[in-house]
């Protein structure tokens, strides 16, 4: 992790400079300003990293001090300082979006603590924008190689002329995620996105649900409710849980995928959809073909284009980047300061399995988030299921991103077929940047 460029706007001068002196020794670099005025000149011209903020200044004060970085500078994390008596204007600070607040006098050793913490947070949250501008635009972060073969397979098939395609994973990988993004590349959003979840259905209602039925309306006119098929017609028709799916509809739904018509049920009418047919499971339907509770000709039908999703359990190196994602997504969501996991949490979550891969942690962090808003997480409070394994060492922030860096040059330079000119349009650097970058990285 590189040290931090630390602005302290405090009036206090001799507190300001003894401080700069002793974060300086840390091997922090150091810009001091004594008024608000002064501090928001010079965030604007040299954009710190971190800002220590006084509560209590004459002129422009710190509250309005934050209300101008949240307008200005609304990614630079802001840390309150504040006297004993000055708490609650502290609170307030945290409410409009500081990250963090001491109050005076404070110990240097928990503040060098607090301000790496933020960096390191500041870094992360920074490598997740980097991913979502750099990756297709959904919502897969992640700079595994599992992720990168999802994002080309997904870009692949999208625009290609399949018109079926078998989606495996576990439960929790994002089955549902890939799903609308494959419609979203391949259809557009302006088509229709039809999920069906064929475990909820009731099993004597599915096949009306799917395709429709034909029954007698009011004034001796017939009605005929569209059921999904239909309704999905030029889109996509999404069918999770295919594996629950009675052994009576899997026929129908057979010559569907043979002829793409269809009859309506109490009709002998037909009719014709043009709709893209991705089907999910988290179950292993060869197992279930041999005993007897899914169609073989069916299965092999889907299979044509199968994907699989990988579980998080293999996607080590994303874990982090997507922890932190989902607690700037809550962030955002409930007007509050993200929450931060400390290195021993980080090596818990390297550690555990993640049953309900990525579904579960972004649970964990949402319930963090709502219990310890703005706070850095530490092991205590993590639940008894994650802190029942062993700790892995975590990646440092340099080592994760430098993985990240690598797997997106390789991605870039597949793309262009090794042309390392167009692959660095890819990637928006110069060619001499790209050089330089793969040197570094053992990739020239």
């Amino acid at each position: 992790m590189t040290s931090p460029n630390v602005l302290i706007i405090d009036d206090e001068i001799n507190l300001t400079r003894s401080l700069a002196f002793t974060l300086r020794q840390a091997g922090m670099d150091c810009k001091e300003a004594h008024n608000g005025h002064i501090g928001c000149k010079i965030a604007q011209r040299e954009t710190p990293d971190i800002v220590l903020l006084d509560v209590r200044m004459p002129g422009m004060g710190g509250l309005e001090v934050l209300g101008w970085f949240n307008e200005e500078l609304p990614g630079v994390p802001v840390i309150m300082m504040s006297a004993l008596d000055d708490t609650q204007d502290a609170v307030s600070a945290i409410k409009m979006g500081a990250v963090d607040y001491v109050s005076k006098p404070f110990d240097v050793d928990e503040l060098i603590h607090l301000l790496n913490e933020t960096e390191t947070r500041r870094q992360l949250a920074s490598e997740v924008r980097y991913l979502r501008e750099r990756s297709i635009e959904f919502d897969f972060i992640g700079g595994s190689a599992g992720i990168a073969q999802l994002r080309r397979d997904i870009e692949r098939i999208a625009a290609s002329q399949a018109q079926t395609v078998f989606l495996t994973g576990e439960t929790g990988v994002g089955k549902a995620v890939v799903a609308r993004e494959l419609h979203r590349q391949g259809s557009g959003l302006d088509a229709s996105f039809v999920e069906v979840n064929c475990a909820t259905l009731p099993v004597r209602q599915i096949d009306t649900e799917l395709f429709g039925a034909e029954r007698g309306g009011g004034h001796g006119s017939p009605s005929r409710p569209r059921g999904l098929v239909e309704i999905a017609n030029g889109g996509t028709l999404f069918l999770d849980e295919i594996g629950e799916m009675p052994l009576e509809v899997q026929a129908k739904l057979l010559n569907f995928l043979e002829t793409r018509s269809y009859r309506v049920a109490g009709s002998n009418r037909e009719y014709h959809a043009d709709v893209r047919v991705i089907a999910a499971t988290n179950k292993d339907l060869a197992a279930s073909v041999d005993a007897g509770d899914f169609r073989r000709d069916l299965f092999f039908r889907l299979n044509v284009v199968p994907i699989a999703i990988p579980p998080l359990r293999e996607r080590e190196k994303d874990i982090e980047l997507l922890a932190v994602h989902f607690a700037v997504k809550h962030a955002q969501s409930s007007v509050s300061a993200p929450i931060g996991f400390d290195k021993t949490t980080r090596e818990f979550f390297l550690s555990y399995d993640w049953p309900g891969n990525v579904r579960e942690l972004k649970n964990l962090v949402e319930r963090l988030s709502i219990l310890y808003p703005g706070q850095t997480i530490t092991a205590d409070r993590l639940p008894p299921e994650i802190k029942s394994v062993e700790p892995k060492r975590a990646l440092s922030i340099e080592q994760s991103m430098e993985n990240v860096e690598r797997d997106l040059i390789r991605e870039a330079l597949m793309r262009s077929k090794g042309k390392k000119g167009l692959a660095a349009d890819r990637l928006g650097i110069s060619r001499h940047a790209l050089k330089r970058k793969m040197q570094r990285l053992g990739l020239a």
